[in-house]
């Protein structure tokens, strides 16, 4: 039997658009000769739906829009479809009025539904707002082959693999238990580095040890924040993975269940990516295509301030949207090195984009002026450096409102980390393309991009990074080197290590305590900023819920010497 898996893209609310996805991949899977096509977690509305949830007019047109669409599916093929199925028990035992669904459609109807059985409360995932948990192992049989289905979470429970479990049941082990064929998981898994591996790993034990053939069928393509890689994979009973669908794009991959020796045959198997850069840089290019297509934009507009970010962000935004679709807004002050601008222009004829020159001495000159009374006897400081930053976040917003184009906003994760960034400022925009990306792995990208010609100019990457903001400055006049702050932001933000292991590691007291001092006060600023594209396990976006006023930071996690007060 011939086995689909429809790795799609869906845009989260569009029923019907959705349903009509489905619907081509079902007619191309039958006219390969498919028995049964999988499709994602939720593939008909699109995941996360997040509080679309809570509108009954919305779970009613899911119901309506999956009816027609099994009449509309090739009559010899089953399609298992994501879909939301309300809990008929709730009203009188309590629980959440919805599950977590995966509809069988065959012949025109809706045949069987499955419920998801472990529902992920943690970094990204809130599903028990609304969901209620499924409370058995389910499977269909279909030409007399038994076939267990489980959606996402249910797969991430293997104490052998993951050294415990977190929840009660093990819905693999059920079905392995009920002896069936194959297992099939429907995911909507969102991109982080290196997860891929992970994901693989974990797979091949849970099917050697269980010795069960299984399929994983992962959604592709942004959906605001999170990027969904795709990568559906198949691996025999031996573990070894005999089908890999391609990353980052849409793909439907044919695998195949031998009934002589219940197991898959091997098919085609996409290559793996080459370096942690270029599977990021694919995800980045993703992210703010689908963001900017399914938000209603078709061109964009940014900063180019002739650094290494703005750079960055302006080559993802070009092999995005295309060249021809991105404006880049390059605006000097006095304090604006000429290599500044050089370098900018540069970088714009290489890429191919648009830029334009708005100086903005005059305007800093009118502030000066209007503040003249109030701030006199006063010392030129972060203040007036501020204003610099906010007069070009105000000219970014002028001409995105005024043509309809996207703000992106070139911020990366060390800065917005500390706050070395300024509210109505640089953090002005729609879209934080690389707020999730280290300045130390920003250069990374760009010494990739680079690989095989100059895209960024030689000279943005070997100077020292500066805000320009005052005469001769640069960013290590209020940071310590990127390399040893990336450093002490993976141990805090990512592997929660106290002050004292990071000292322990050998990194000095006074900046270790002066950091987590920073990244605390900064939580305010990055309440405030736009949405972030997530490629790593703690970003900060929808999966970071820090709060704002808290001392946790000032009085328990510093580092604390023989001479330091006690607390």
């Amino acid at each position: 039997m011939k086995i689909a898996i429809a790795q799609l893209n869906p845009t989260i609310g569009d029923l019907s658009g959705n349903a009509q996805k489905i619907l081509e991949a079902a007619q191309a899977a039958a006219a390969k000769g498919a028995r049964l096509l999988l499709t994602p977690e939720l593939s008909l509305c699109g995941y996360p739906p997040r509080d679309l949830l809570l509108n009954p007019s919305f779970i009613s047109g899911m119901a309506t829009t999956l009816k027609k669409l099994a009449t509309d599916l090739p009559t010899d093929l089953a399609v298992l479809v994501g879909t939301v199925s309300p809990n008929l028990k709730a009203h009188s035992t309590g629980g959440k009025s919805l599950f977590n669904s995966i509809a069988l459609l065959e012949n025109g109807q809706v045949k069987q539904i499955f419920h998801k059985r472990l529902l992920p409360t943690y970094d990204v995932f809130d599903e028990n707002r609304y969901f209620e948990s499924g409370v058995q192992a389910s499977y269909f049989t279909l030409d007399n082959i038994d076939i267990g289905v489980t959606i996402c979470e249910d797969l991430w429970n293997d104490e052998e693999f993951l050294g415990k479990r977190s929840y009660a049941v093990n819905p693999i082990a059920d079905l392995a238990i009920l002896r069936v064929d194959v297992i099939v998981n429907l995911s909507a898994s969102p991109y982080s580095v290196g997860k891929q591996q992970y994901r693989e790993s974990m797979l091949k034990h849970s099917a050697v040890r269980f010795a069960q053939p299984i399929i994983y069928t992962n959604q592709v393509g942004g959906n605001d924040d999170l990027i969904f890689d795709g990568r559906s994979f198949a691996l025999n009973r031996q573990g070894e993975i005999v089908c890999r669908a391609n990353g980052f794009t849409t793909d439907l991959a044919i695998v195949e269940f031998d009934e002589a020796q219940r197991d898959l045959l091997a098919a085609d198997i996409a290559p793996i990516h080459e370096s942690e850069a270029e599977e990021i840089w694919q995800a980045l290019v993703l992210g703010l295509r689908d963001y900017a297509q399914k938000c209603g934009f078709s061109k964009v507009v940014l900063g180019l301030s002739g650094g290494i970010d703005s750079a960055l962000v302006a080559a993802i935004a070009s092999a995005a949207l295309g060249n021809k679709n991105v404006l880049g807004v390059l605006m000097p002050s006095p304090y604006s090195s000429a290599h500044s601008v050089s370098d900018a222009l540069a970088l714009g004829e290489t890429l191919g984009i648009e830029t334009k020159i708005l100086k903005i001495g005059e305007l800093m000159q009118g502030f000066d002026h209007t503040l003249a009374d109030l701030f006199v006897d006063t010392e030129f400081g972060i203040a007036e450096e501020n204003i610099q930053s906010r007069i070009r976040g105000n000219l970014l917003m002028a001409i995105a409102n005024k043509f309809g184009y996207l703000l992106l906003s070139t911020g990366n994760k060390s800065e917005m980390a500390v706050g070395y960034c300024t509210l109505y400022g640089d953090m002005n925009g729609g879209l934080a393309v690389i707020a999730d990306v280290p300045k130390t792995r920003v250069y990374a990208l760009c010494h990739w991009l680079n690989r095989d010609t100059e895209i960024i100019p030689q000279n943005i990457l070997t100077k020292p990074p500066s805000a320009e903001l005052k005469p001769g400055q640069v960013d290590q006049d209020s940071l310590p080197a990127y390399e040893i702050l990336d450093d002490i932001l993976q141990r805090l933000i990512h592997n929660h290590q106290s002050a004292a292991q990071m000292v322990d590691a050998g990194h000095d007291p006074v900046i270790v305590n002066r950091i987590i001092q920073m990244v605390a006060r900064a939580e305010f600023k990055r309440r405030q900023a736009p949405p972030g594209l997530k490629i790593t396990d703690r970003a900060f976006g929808t999966g970071w819920r820090m709060p704002i006023a808290s001392n946790w930071a000032a009085v328990n996690n510093v580092y604390q010497t023989k001479n330091s007060p006690k607390s």
